[in-house]
């Protein structure tokens, strides 16, 4: 429903219930629930617009809203999401403790141990996220127009994600194009992938 506000920071705030902002935009304050990765680069303004990528979650007795800085972390939540048993506070708990590229490549990796380190996600847990979403993360199918940038599996994996996190084709294989240059291994997934999404959300 809502992809972004753009407007002013008002206030930031953390209670028991977790770590919010306000946002001012067109006369209207929205609270927003953010990570604790975003809480402290986000700053009260008095000019000057910020924009935040949104989710709305929509359940039979609430809704809220919750705010991130990156598209791509937005995009992160709504797969963890997509994972039975992980709910709205156990995502922002996995990305308190992981940015969302380390998110996106302990999943390809399968690493569940390293996943446990984020609040309230046991082994079982971590097993069952690894367990449904590399599939989803990789096994993405590329279309024709990137061929040409299929030259290692570390590239292919990198489209894979990206195209499962709703990026355009052509977006992707120009940032591809842009980053090559200056990554030091193209066969390491994990630098590729990296630096593709900083250039996105550049």
């Amino acid at each position: 429903m809502y992809d972004y506000f753009k407007g002013l920071i008002t206030d930031k705030r953390k209670t028991a219930k977790g770590v919010f902002i306000t946002i001012e935009a067109a006369g209207i304050g929205y609270s927003l629930e953010i990570t604790e990765r975003d809480f402290f680069n986000i700053q009260i303004q008095e000019e000057g617009l910020q924009k935040i990528y949104t989710f709305l979650a929509h359940r039979e007795d609430s809704m809220a809203l919750y705010g991130f800085l990156n598209k791509e972390t937005r995009d992160i939540f709504q797969i963890l999401l997509s994972v039975s048993g992980v709910g709205a506070k156990m995502a922002i708990a996995l990305l308190n403790e992981f940015d969302a590229c380390d998110v996106i490549s302990l999943v390809i990796e399968g690493d569940y141990k390293e996943l446990t380190r984020a609040k309230g996600v046991g082994p079982k847990l971590a097993q069952k996220i690894i367990l449904e979403l590399k599939d989803k993360l990789i096994k993405t199918e590329l279309p024709r127009t990137t061929a040409a940038l299929s030259q290692t599996q570390a590239i292919d994996d990198t489209q894979a994600v990206l195209l499962s996190l709703g990026y355009e084709p052509k977006e992707i294989e120009d940032a591809i194009n842009k980053i090559l240059p200056t990554v030091n291994d193209n066969t390491n997934s994990e630098e590729v992938l990296r630096k593709v999404l900083t250039c996105l959300s550049a």
